[in-house]
């Protein structure tokens, strides 16, 4: 069965978005080629495709890797998703009619169901797709009211380098981690459906204030 380009694409996206290819790994054609099984050509072709995103880095004889995870990236990633999180909060919340009320609703629930069932497991990492797409889903349900679609393309990329950044450092998801975001995003939604912009905004802060 052949895979697509896009296959891959996507797949090494996702893989590298929730650190299952460690930040800072590298990121060999040669192993890509024999993992997907076609031609190392297509997989450099994949990689370059990834460069923007920000995920992937390239460097001259040595190839390329994934972007690596410090201190200074996570918490400069963190305060430019803040910046994009207020304005796309702010502006649903003044735009946003039932609908967005509705789809917002479902997005924390979803999301807060998925993470109250695997707060007390004790391996995460089976459940971190299904984590990653409840949690993107509602940070972005919250902003799609906003009215701009440049600033929704912005945010998609700089949540996924945040994603990467904070999975890549922070490996010990356990139960008081999962119930401090919970209570995080149970503030972020109901201030949102309040149509309350400076609770909203205090609580996306206090969300990723672990992140600066």
């Amino acid at each position: 069965m052949k895979i697509e380009t896009a296959d891959i694409y996507d797949d090494l996206h996702r893989k590298l978005m929730t650190a299952v290819i460690k930040p800072g790994e590298r990121l060999k054609p040669a192993d890509l080629q024999g993992l997907y099984g076609v031609s190392a050509n297509t997989v450099r072709d994949v990689l370059m495709r990834l460069l923007p995103t920000g995920l992937v880095e390239f460097e001259e004889q040595r190839g390329f890797r994934a972007s690596p995870s410090s201190s200074e990236r996570r918490s400069d990633v963190t305060r430019f998703r803040i910046l994009l999180e207020h304005e796309g909060a702010e502006r649903s919340i003044r735009m946003g009619g039932l609908e967005w009320e509705a789809s917002l609703s479902a997005a924390h629930h979803k999301l807060s169901h998925i993470e109250s069932q695997i707060a007390h497991v004790t391996d995460v990492s089976p459940y971190m797709d299904v984590w990653s797409d409840a949690e993107i889903g509602f940070h972005t349900t919250l902003i799609a009211a906003c009215g701009s679609p440049i600033l929704m393309e912005t945010y998609d990329r700089i949540y996924t380098l945040f994603r990467q950044q904070v999975v890549g450092a922070e490996r010990d998801f356990g139960a008081n981690y999962f119930e401090a975001i919970i209570r995080e995003h149970k503030a972020i939604v109901d201030a949102a459906l309040a149509r309350d912009v400076n609770r909203c905004k205090a609580a996306i802060v206090d969300h990723l204030a672990r992140s600066l």
